[in-house]
């Protein structure tokens, strides 16, 4: 098992997130982070009081969409057992048992989602839920070490992503004056119009993994859930024109 989380990851991340003068910023610092541990996945997800939710994560974009789209929010025992809970909890430990839920489980991990989990539930002020969460493929054995090592600074971590979250978006109201760059509004007008991630990425000449990253920021200065949710606020701002 080759995951390890050192404590200069830790500071290193810690700074980042000092850093960080907007959403954006917490992406790039989880995506660092994951790169450090070689864990599969870290993921930062808020709810609020009326169900909206976002977040940072390296979860792939299109487990991102499916889980929107397919309501999963309403079933998902991690975001339902988590909500119950003040403590941190290894995934094992939820309730897995109902015909939803595990085939629920069975198409996260179809889409690149760990068989392990360990999610930090964080609860801030007006309601606001938020997880912590690491996922990783792995045996029992090799999970129950790795979180037992570093249950504390996987908590530490939870609490600082969460105070730059709130100090983003304490009302959940996107930041409307960050412009968009001009390979960010190309990426916008391209989907706006209809071709594919394949296609756009042909037509800016470009890499698809490339244009995700151009996709993701612009997702994230625009506060929108997904990608759908990005084109319709850059159109309804006048950001692109189709």
């Amino acid at each position: 098992m080759a995951q390890t989380l050192y404590l200069a990851d830790v500071d290193r991340t810690l700074a980042e997130l000092e850093r960080a003068s907007g959403l954006e910023d917490l992406q790039g610092a989880i995506v660092n982070l994951r790169d450090a541990c070689k864990i599969d996945h870290f993921v930062y997800h808020w709810v609020n009081s009326q169900g909206e939710q976002y977040g940072c994560g390296t979860y792939s974009p299109e487990w991102v969409t499916r889980y929107i789209e397919q309501e999963y929010l309403r079933i998902d025992p991690v975001i339902l057992g988590c909500y119950q809970r003040f403590h941190p909890v290894d995934w094992k430990r939820l309730d897995w048992s109902s015909k939803a839920a595990r085939s629920f489980q069975r198409e996260a991990i179809e889409f690149g989602v760990g068989n392990q989990g360990f999610s930090i539930p964080i609860r801030g002020p007006n309601g606001q839920y938020a997880l912590f969460t690491a996922s990783h493929r792995c045996s029992d054995e090799e999970w129950d070490n790795f979180t037992k090592k570093y249950r504390r600074q996987l908590i530490l971590l939870a609490h600082f992503f969460n105070q730059k979250a709130l100090e983003f978006e304490p009302n959940r109201v996107p930041d409307a004056g960050r412009a968009l760059s001009p390979r960010e509004t190309d990426a916008m007008t391209f989907l706006a119009m209809g071709l594919n991630r394949a296609q756009a990425a042909d037509t800016m000449d470009i890499s698809e993994h490339t244009l995700r990253v151009y996709i993701e920021s612009a997702r994230f200065k625009l506060g929108a859930i997904n990608t759908t949710h990005a084109v319709a606020r850059a159109m309804s701002r006048g950001l692109i024109v189709v």
